[in-house]
Formats: structure tokens, C-alpha cells, sequence
């Protein structure tokens, strides 16, 4: 059940996956998240996995948002993904990764499913349509949390 929230905006706590040095995605993701009017927390790239949980808790986010570029988004957002689920406080958090997630010759499909079973509430790809979907996604978010 979700928990109503007074306001039209998310508290999003931005995070890159812990072997992921790449910064422009983060921004772009950054300014992106906070022109469809939520305030974002951004951690920037290469965080471990501890940090991200200690930060996760700490912040009381309404979602999480993982951002990678390098292909390693399947292992270290999975990784990743169980252990904050295994935090009480974290439990009903929406957590989202996007990005590119596998290396070359992956199976975006297979990935996606991978990634659902471990604990993320959805998976967003590297293309624009993804992008365009993580919109939406953000906008139904506020629609339901504010509409209850």
C-alpha cells in the first residue's frame, strides 16, 4: 500500500553503481529528474554499495535512482538492489536502474528479468524511448502517491 504524500515532488537520491566512474550520465540525470520538479540527491559515481545503504537510510528517499554507462549495471545494480532491500526502511522504496546494463552481446530481456527478481521496481535501457519511459514512470509515481 502506498503511503500518501502532500506533495507533487520526490525526494530522489541519484546514485552511480560502484565500479561506474562515469559522471556525465549522473549529471544529465541530475538536471533531467530536477526539471520534472523533484529534488535530487546525487552521490555520484562509484559508490559502494555500503555508502549507497548508509545514504539510502540516512536520506529517506522516495526513490533511487542508479545510473550506469559502463556495462557492468546487471552485476553491481543487483548486487546492490539486495541489500537495500534487505533494509526494513527500504523495503516499499521504489528503486530504479538505467543505463546501459549488460556488455556487449547481452540479452537486454534476460538482464531486465534478472534485475526485477533481485529487487529493482523497474529497468530502464540507454536509448531515448527508455528515457522517455523513466518519465512517465516518475509522473505515474507522483500521480499515485499524491492521488491516495
Amino acid at each position: 500500500m502506498e503511503v500518501p504524500i502532500n506533495r507533487s515532488r520526490f525526494e530522489v537520491l541519484l546514485t552511480g553503481t560502484s565500479s561506474d566512474s562515469h559522471v556525465w550520465n549522473l549529471a544529465y540525470m541530475h538536471l533531467f529528474i530536477q526539471e520534472l520538479g523533484h529534488d535530487v540527491r546525487n552521490l555520484g559515481c562509484c559508490v559502494p554499495d555500503d555508502l549507497l545503504l548508509r545514504e539510502a537510510v540516512r536520506l529517506e528517499p522516495d526513490l533511487v535512482v542508479m545510473s550506469t554507462v559502463n556495462g557492468h549495471g546487471l552485476a553491481d545494480g543487483a548486487r546492490a538492489v539486495r541489500l537495500l532491500r534487505r533494509e526494513l526502511l527500504l523495503r516499499d522504496v521504489p528503486i530504479v536502474i538505467g543505463g546501459k546494463l549488460g556488455i556487449a552481446g547481452s540479452d537486454r530481456a534476460k538482464d531486465t528479468q534478472a534485475l526485477l527478481a533481485a529487487g529493482f521496481t523497474a529497468v530502464f535501457g540507454d536509448t531515448d524511448i527508455d528515457l522517455l519511459l523513466f518519465e512517465a514512470f516518475l509522473e505515474n509515481s507522483v500521480s499515485v502517491r499524491v492521488g491516495n
